[in-house]
């Protein structure tokens, strides 16, 4: 099937009300086919549920790869569900089938902080857009490895060897003890899109050691109550 799809997955582990808004940020954003894989049962866009499975990095691949396998278009984007997506990011179209690419117009905001940080060197996994045949490739390649390597399937931390390799496809050589040798692009959407961090984020970085990597590679900080105001008119942490 030609065209764009999305796969989103979730541990069901962030507080509700960042499920809730992000699920329906997403909804306005996106019409599109979307393949959910929860570990839990959810009412958003085509659900699998990945049954006797916990929160891990194993867990993760085994969602995206069940995902990309189910999806019946070329392009997918990856959806996580701790992120604001701003209907402009789908409006981008991969030129080249063996790339990933990722937006790097991706503010990163703590849930009780007062500022959001973002940097161009910044590369996240919900920010990648790449046709899915070479996505499904190299999380099935991943996935296999993982599984070979009997990396813990209930550790709930990101995995020490995770961090080395990093988590985004084509970010890291081989020479560099990453992955693959796969390379990738980056572009900026019209607006930006906001990644929400908070106790249960995986991977796991504290907004003041993303922060300082930011200053490292020449990031902005922005105040929060003067950013975006539009997409968290009526947000809320209470409850």
């Amino acid at each position: 099937m030609n065209g764009k799809g999305c796969i989103y997955y979730t541990d069901n582990r962030a507080r509700w009300f960042i499920l809730e808004k992000c699920q329906e940020q997403i909804n306005k954003a996106w019409s599109g086919k979307l393949i959910s894989v929860s570990l839990k049962p959810i009412d958003f866009g085509e659900n699998i549920v990945l049954a006797d499975r916990v929160r891990s990095y194993p867990t993760m691949l085994k969602q995206i790869v069940m995902a990309l396998e189910t999806l019946p278009t070329d392009i997918v984007f990856f959806l996580e569900h701790d992120v604001l997506y701003h209907p402009s990011h789908f409006d981008f179209v991969p030129t080249k089938e063996d790339i990933y690419y990722y937006n790097v117009n991706n503010w990163r905001w703590g849930v009780m902080e007062d500022y959001a940080i973002t940097s161009s060197g910044f590369h996240s996994l919900s920010q990648l857009c790449c046709y899915r045949k070479l996505a499904l490739a190299h999380f099935k390649a991943r996935l296999k490895y993982v599984e070979d390597n009997h990396w813990d399937i209930n550790r709930a931390r990101e995995p020490r060897m995770g961090n080395v390799m990093g988590y985004e496809p084509g970010t890291k050589s081989i020479l560099h003890k990453g992955f693959s040798d796969e390379t990738f692009e980056v572009w900026k959407s019209e607006l930006p899109n906001i990644d929400i961090k908070h106790r249960h984020t995986f991977p796991h970085l504290s907004m003041r050691s993303l922060t300082l990597k930011a200053r490292q590679i020449i990031g902005e900080r922005k105040n929060w109550r003067i950013f975006h105001t539009g997409i968290f008119a009526g947000f809320t942490t209470s409850g």
